[in-house]
């Protein structure tokens, strides 16, 4: 992928084709056109021939071949050596006679380079769960909170006589279903009898998402 502050996209290396063996254009001229050297015009004219269209699409720069690069029994030393002590490269890397940069490459491409992405005490990676239809989970929350008085209470007067007797409270029902977006809040008078089912039927449990998931 080009970077944003280059100026030929795979369309205008083949512009500069175009205009050169199609219109007869002076590479210099086209190169001019385009913003850049006869050189990259050159190099262009020179890879279509060869690849095709393919050709005027950017390249990895990822080496074809590292004959310094680590073995999978090597690879494989490192990432047990990270799940049983559970320390960093800088402790790593003398213990198994690696530097510490190709010890935090091979912990940060196998997904090891986070201790909070482990659980502690088997060193598993934390999955997060999923499920096929929205709506099959769903998490039901209840807070009771206390009632305020009219006028405010204590905390805003500063006169603790003002505390309500017998207001009551409040229970802030908290539904939120996988795949549904951000989750929906409603007060109830009582935290038991019938409302909590009223209150789930209510809620529609379809989407239009086809799956579901979460970083529970």
């Amino acid at each position: 992928m080009a970077h944003r502050r280059a100026r030929l996209t795979p369309f205008g290396r083949w512009l500069i084709v175009y205009r050169v063996e199609e219109l007869g254009w002076p590479v210099a001229r086209a190169a001019e056109m385009s913003g850049v050297s006869s050189a990259t015009a050159h190099k262009w004219l020179r890879r279509h021939p060869e690849d095709g269209l393919g050709g005027l699409e950017d390249r990895s720069n990822a080496p074809h071949h590292c004959p310094r690069a680590l073995s999978e029994r090597q690879v494989q030393r490192i990432c047990r050596a990270r799940l049983r002590a559970k320390v960093g490269p800088h402790r790593l890397g003398p213990e198994l006679g690696h530097p510490r940069s190709t010890v935090y490459g091979v912990l940060r491409r196998r997904g090891l380079s986070r201790l909070d992405l482990l659980d502690r005490p088997t060193s598993a990676p934390i999955r997060r769960y999923e499920r096929e239809r929205p709506g099959e989970l769903v998490h039901l929350d209840v807070k009771k909170l206390g009632r305020v008085p009219t006028g405010g209470g204590h905390r805003i007067h500063g006169d603790r006589r003002r505390r309500g007797r017998k207001i009551g409270h409040d229970f802030i029902a908290s539904l939120w279903m996988i795949a549904r977006g951000g989750p929906s809040s409603r007060s109830m008078p009582t935290s038991a009898g019938t409302r909590p089912p009223r209150y789930l039927r209510r809620r529609p449990l379809t989407s239009r998402s086809s799956g579901s998931g979460s970083n529970g």
